[in-house]
């Protein structure tokens, strides 16, 4: 039998658009488009670098619930409001996965909000950071 779990943070948004934060199938895990929104003060920072850091926190803290980490994640999509912010948001992204390196896409749509300069969605792997890891260069 399947094993399907929903984890929900609370968020208005979570119950005003019936979405979960993150959906576990089995070892399957599906992180939501995440926000920099701090979920204890609900505050956004204004900086990109620290609200790049706070989504991270966000997701890290989601994969936690779950027996996951930042080490599982196998994809990730990154979305940014300005593009002259993609070095920065860049840059703190490959601190926190580098060695990791998860597939990847970048793109510069509008977001839901002005105050939300860049929002992740990942997938990960229960275990993957334990896996047999090979890395080809073609």
């Amino acid at each position: 039998m399947v094993e399907i779990l929903k984890l929900k943070t609370g968020s208005r948004y979570e119950n005003l658009a019936s979405y979960s934060r993150l959906v576990s199938v089995d070892d399957w895990i599906f992180v939501s488009n995440t926000a920099g929104r701090n979920p204890l003060t609900q505050e956004i920072p204004e900086d990109v670098t620290e609200q790049t850091e706070q989504v991270l926190a966000n997701i890290e803290r989601a994969l936690l619930a779950v027996d996951a980490s930042l080490g599982d994640v196998v994809a990730s999509r990154i979305f940014i409001q300005n593009p002259s912010d993609t070095s920065a948001v860049m840059a703190k992204i490959g601190e926190r996965f580098r060695g990791i390196d998860p597939a990847m896409t970048l793109t510069c749509p509008p977001l839901s909000s002005k105050d939300y300069k860049v929002e992740v969605e990942v997938t990960a792997y229960r275990g993957a950071s334990k896996g047999n890891i090979e890395v080809k260069k073609i």
